[in-house]
């Protein structure tokens, strides 16, 4: 069966899911398959479509290869990314690099080394320009772009050794203003509902003595593979994650790519609330959160869900006897989480995914007009989620406006491909201030002056 092609855009704050304590969205664009990389590519050189179409590799005959993938465009300005990839390298025998560049001045910045797996074919890594930097694993621009381009480069030691694949390519851009005046009263008062997520607990130390207290990464997404069942072995996957550039353990990018090897799909992102975060779980997926002060100086742990207060719970690989289902303050996490961005890994099984907004694959029909679905959960109170499919690529609105008409916040605004989009509303208005209760419209008004319209109730 032919794996349908996918192009994810989780547009999470403005577009997709407004921020609690903010107006600056978050933007997640997500490419992936054979079908849908080629599909988007600008440039090849001697790489092919794999034989199942999930993945893009070297064609026969051939040691190296590129792609460059077309500029993407972002809704918002930003000035902070994190890249994140799947593929599969043949251990020391070959291996890719990802490339990222940005409008910069009258042209492009020249190509940054974002990371590369497995094996360092590449002698050395360009990280800056005038207008920034890939600082490890995160971009940090001194300017406001408002596209991206990637590029991947593929080698192998000779013809004969299996050729290294890319599977997916993803891009999640912010504006670093999100990190400051945070909303911590609302953040508190989130309380979702119970749930937990078992897994065979792993305490870092005990994996290696030597390198114990450097693989807390590696360590947590092991454990987030052996909670869907998967066999790993956590001191060989954290010496496959070592990043021989910087020595590290826990270059996000390349963790995420390593869980891939073994069969998941894997994005760096940031989540903004403990709602959000709730919903990924109970949608099948595993979240590895990158926390900090007051907790640690820098630390992942496994989110494993929450109590019945609604009070979050880790799986911690660093308390060796007590990390299992442990629950820290939660005053405590959530600065310790969100004042650091809010970045985590997420990671599902193949063909499931948090949200976000399909492209039609081949052999699957576009809707026959576009469909407005009624948002849920409904009345809400921390958040909501809209629905909406449309036939054709065209310039899209959606706003939320009072019984009066008047226009609350506008959650999208811009041209969006054909298929299957979800936005979220926290109840804020357009300057980040709580929304009163009481019932509001949501309206989406699409290219050719056609307007669907649904009604919502908001409880304090």
């Amino acid at each position: 069966m032919v794996r349908r092609a996918v192009m994810l855009i989780l547009l999470i704050g403005g577009a997709a899911m407004v921020r609690a304590q903010s107006s600056y969205p978050d933007q997640h664009f997500v490419i992936e398959s054979g079908d849908s990389l080629l599909a988007h590519a600008e440039s090849l050189d001697r790489v092919v479509l794999s034989a199942d179409r999930r993945s893009l590799r070297l064609e026969d005959g051939a040691t190296s290869g590129f792609l460059i993938l077309k500029p993407w465009q972002a809704p918002w300005p930003f000035d902070e990314g994190l890249p994140s990839w799947n593929g599969t390298a043949p251990g020391d025998s070959g291996g890719f690099r990802v490339l990222v560049r940005f409008p910069y001045l009258s042209g492009w910045s020249p190509w940054l080394d974002a990371g590369f797996w497995k094996a360092n074919l590449w002698p050395g890594k360009k990280t800056t320009f005038a207008g920034g930097e890939i600082d490890i694993d995160i971009a940090r621009l001194n300017y406001y772009a408002s596209a991206w381009q990637f590029a991947v480069e593929f080698k192998r030691s000779t013809e004969a050794v299996t050729s290294p694949s890319i599977a997916l390519l993803s891009w999640f851009a912010s504006d670093s203003r999100t990190t400051t005046g945070l909303d911590y009263a609302a953040i508190l008062r989130d309380k979702p509902e119970a749930i937990f997520v078992q897994t065979s607990f792993l305490a870092q130390y005990r994996i290696d003595p030597e390198i114990g207290g450097s693989i807390c990464s590696p360590t947590t997404v092991a454990m987030i593979l052996l909670s869907f069942n998967i066999a790993v072995d956590p001191l060989q996957f954290a010496r496959d994650t070592r990043d021989p550039y910087y020595g590290l353990f826990g270059v996000w990018p390349r963790v995420v790519q390593n869980a891939s090897e073994y069969g998941v799909r894997g994005t760096v992102t940031r989540y903004r609330s403990w709602g959000e975060a709730r919903e990924v779980l109970a949608r099948g997926g595993r979240i590895g959160m990158s926390i900090g002060a007051p907790l640690y100086s820098g630390h992942l742990v496994m989110l494993a869900g929450f109590t019945a207060n609604g009070d979050p719970i880790v799986h911690d690989p660093a308390r060796t006897n007590t990390g299992y289902g442990y629950i820290y303050n939660k005053n405590d996490l959530s600065h310790a989480w969100f004042d650091k961005g809010g970045v985590a890994y997420t990671i599902f099984m193949p063909d499931s995914t948090a949200s976000g907004v399909e492209a039609p694959a081949a052999g699957r029909e576009a809707p026959a007009a576009f469909v407005l679905r009624q948002n849920w959960p409904n009345p809400f109170n921390a958040s909501t989620t809209f629905e909406y499919e449309l036939s054709r690529e065209g310039y899209v609105e959606f706003h939320i406006c009072d019984l009066l008409g008047r226009r609350i916040i506008t959650l999208a605004e811009g041209r969006q491909p054909a298929g299957l989009h979800r936005l979220r509303w926290e109840g804020r208005d357009h300057s980040g201030m709580s929304a009163a209760s009481g019932v509001y419209l949501y309206q989406l008004r699409v290219e050719g002056g056609e307007v669907r319209t649904g009604r919502l109730t908001l409880i304090r």
